[in-house]
Parts: structure tokens; sequence; C-alpha cells
């Protein structure tokens, strides 16, 4: 009977691999949208309309903290939305996400600032991250999943990249967003309500996001498992993944490391350390990072292809090799405060991003049985964000206060992707996985760990 539904589903228009990918993307970007909005304000913006101070570093440091405060949120919600999802489906939890995430952002337009409220302001915009936080906690694990549980096994890495396009375009589409107010407003009114107008577009974008995720099917591979195992016979989805998975949720949350840590210095501090310590024109940040976002959104599939041909070891291996070599390359080309040099910076470190980007839907999906996926790739994909990507930017900044160069940083960040090369060597090929047969000698409520994933 599950096969039966199964193709019947599969029937069905709006199930195909391109139009779910699309879905996935589009809510995705959206997010991340609204989540990066924020990280880049915090560096233009917040620190100066919420955290006032007289040193304009200790400024953004503050506003880097509320940033790091949606991270902390994050396990929760990969928790609670991860949870959900392994009960209830993938796409409703993606569509209550998306309208979290959404309405919170869209508040942020019309928050006072410090000068018109006090206190309030900051407590009130730590509150709204902390909706963002939660929210995108149970957003990238349903949307990986939704692709590639559906997917064709053979594409698995590219089908699933397609919603880790999300990071880049979204981020892509917030520096634009503040780039193109900052250029054609005063600094005056870009400061009073210009960035304003790039935090209520927000809710134009959510509509789009939530109309293609409400056109798209649950996946075929969750049917089978509700019928498979009714909801009495569950359990818990969120403490089996944790009992009977924790090493792979170790595991990939560290291959992570590298790449988050990486993700947020090459395009968010960056815009800190060019505009507060090297003193150039915002615009040379913002542009830069464009740039670099530009050439991970066309890099991301291409090396999803490659992964589908050697696997998703090796790109793992070479990113997290290049991000050791790079961290220090960074910091030498920004020191130039040449303009080329600094798009360059930052395009490589992107492209790294971009090769870590091509395998982590498919590496972590391939990880769990189908009956705890959800709260298993959520947890890992948020443990990354919160323990490397939260902290990167404030422990730059403070590296820098430290000893007064980018090298310190550069130092960290290659810890970060020695890290990811640590774990990436102690995983086994995962490229050949049946999605369908991961833990299917398992029970969801005393789970024992899948084939060889950790050598």
């Amino acid at each position: 009977m599950a096969t039966a539904n199964t193709e019947s589903t599969n029937r069905r228009p709006h199930t195909s691999l391109p139009v779910i990918a699309g879905s996935s993307l589009a809510g995705t970007a959206v997010e991340w949208y609204d989540f990066f909005l924020y990280g880049t304000a915090a560096a233009l913006v917040f620190n100066k309309l919420f955290f006032p101070s007289e040193d304009p570093l200790v400024g953004t440091m503050l506003a880097f903290a509320t940033y790091a405060v949606g991270f902390i949120a994050r396990p929760l919600g990969a928790a609670v939305l991860g949870h959900y999802g392994d009960v209830k489906g993938r796409r409703a939890t993606l569509i209550a996400s998306l309208m979290l995430m959404g309405v919170s952002t869209f508040l942020i337009a019309f928050l006072p600032s410090y000068a018109s409220i006090g206190v309030a302001a900051p407590l009130i915009l730590v509150f709204l991250r902390l909706v963002q936080g939660f929210a995108l906690g149970g957003e990238w694990g349903g949307a990986v999943l939704l692709v590639s549980e559906h997917g064709d096994s053979k594409r698995r890495a590219f089908w699933s990249a397609w919603p880790n396009l999300g990071p880049p375009l979204g981020n892509l589409l917030a520096a634009g967003a503040l780039a193109i107010l900052g250029a054609t407003l005063s600094e005056e009114a870009f400061l009073s309500w210009g960035w304003r107008i790039a935090f209520a577009l927000s809710a134009l974008l959510v509509v789009i996001g939530l109309v293609l995720r409400l056109y798209v099917a649950e996946t075929p591979l969750f049917e089978q498992a509700k019928q498979s195992a009714p909801a009495r016979d569950q359990g818990m989805p969120l403490s089996a993944a944790i009992r009977g998975h924790w090493r792979q949720i170790l595991l990939a949350a560290c291959t992570r490391f590298g790449e988050n840590a990486g993700f947020y210095i090459f395009s968010l501090f960056v815009i800190t350390y060019i505009t507060q310590i090297l003193d150039l024109d915002r615009s040379t940040g913002l542009n830069a990072v464009m740039i670099g976002m530009v050439v991970a959104l066309i890099a991301i599939p291409l090396f999803a292809v490659l992964a589908d041909r050697i696997g998703r070891r090796p790109i793992y291996i070479g990113a997290s090799t290049a991000t050791i070599v790079w961290a220090f390359a960074f910091f030498a080309l920004l020191d130039t405060t040449n303009t080329f040099a600094i798009v360059l910076a930052v395009s490589v470190g992107l492209l790294i991003f971009a090769a870590y980007s091509s395998v982590i839907g498919a590496f972590f999906s391939e990880l769990f049985p189908t009956e705890v996926r959800y709260s298993g790739v959520s947890l890992a994909y948020n443990l990354a964000s919160v323990l490397a990507g939260s902290l990167a930017p404030i422990i730059a900044i403070a590296l820098y206060n430290r000893f007064g160069t980018g090298y310190a940083i550069g130092v960290y960040l290659a810890l970060m992707g020695l890290i990811s090369l640590v774990a990436s060597l102690l995983t086994t090929e995962t490229q050949s996985v049946d999605l369908a047969a991961v833990g299917a000698r398992e029970t969801s409520c005393t789970p024992e760990q899948p084939a060889a994933v950790i050598s």
C-alpha cells in the first residue's frame, strides 16, 4: 500500500525534482535573507542605533553579540521543529518556520532606536533575534530533506545542494538591498529610515516562499515511514536521534567548523574589517561580498555534480585543506587595501564555502534513518552553527583588539579548518547509501548506529 501511495504521489506534477528544489531554494533564500540582513545591519547600523558606544569596535561587538543570540536559539528550533518534522511532516514544518522568520524580521523594520525608547530597544531586538534563530533552526534540515527524500539517488548531491544556494543568495540579496539603499540615500537618511526598507521587504519575500512551499507535496519516504510506524509507536524522534546517532551528529557537526566559521569571516566580519580597521568605504566591502556570493552561487551546483561522481569525502577534505591555507592569504590580501585584492580574497573564501556546501545536504541526509532524519540533520547542522559560526565574528574582533593583526584571526580560522579536516578523515564515504534502507533494521526507540559512518 505504501508503494502504491508513493507511485501515486510521484505522478503529481508538483513532485518533480526541479519544482521541489526550486521551492526549497526559495524558502531557504528568504530565511537566510532575513537572518543575514540582521548580520549585515549589525556591522553597519545596529552598532550605532541600538548599541551606541564611544569605541566603534565595542559597539559593533555588542551588535554581533545579539547576532550570536540568534545562533543560540537555533538548537532549540532544531529540537522542536525537528521533532515536529519527524512526526508531522517536512512540508508543514517548513511552512511554520518560514512564517516565524518573516514576521520577526518584518517587525524589526518598525523597532524604535535606543535614542527613542532606551534599553527597551536592544531588548526587543534580542527577542526578535531569538525568534529568527528558532525559525532558522528548523529550516535547513527540512529544506534539504524535502529534496533528498524525493530525489534521484545518482544525483542526490546535486539536487540536495539547491537548498544550500539559499545562504549565498539570501546574503547577496541582503547585502544588495543595503548597498542600494546606502548608495541612493544620505548617511543620515540611511541610518534614520533607509535600512528599515530592507527589513520590510521580508514580507513580500515570505509570501513568495510560502506560495511555493504550499505547492509541493510531502516526501514519499516520510509517507512510507509514517505508514509503517504509526505515531503511537514512533516514540520521541529527538531522543532516538541523540541516543542512537550521537556519533554521527557530532562528526557531522565537526565537518562544518571550517565552512561555518569561514563563511561568517569571509562574508560578515570582512565588512567590519574593511570599514573600521582598514578605514575603507562601506561599498568596498559590500561589493566584494556580493561578487563572492555570485561566485558561490555558480560553484555550488558544479561542485555538487563532482560530488556525485567522486563522492562526498574528497570534497570535504579538499575544502578543509583549502580553509587552512586561505585563512592566512585572506588577511594578507585584505591588508593591501587594493580593491581587486579584496575582491579576490572574499571570492576565493566563498568558493571554498561553496565546495563544503555542495555536499553537506547529501552527506547529512545519508547519516540518519527516515524516522529521525529531520531531528538528526537539524541538530548536527545547528550545533556547528552555534560552536563555530555564531562566535566567529566576536572572536575575530576580540583577537584583533588583543593582537592588532588579522593574522591572529587567520590562526583561529585555520584551527576551524583543521577540525573539519580531521572529522572528514574520520568519515567513510556515504555516496552509495540508500536513504530508504538507512536504519532499516532499527526501531525508532532502540536505534543502533548505521553502517560504516566513522572509520
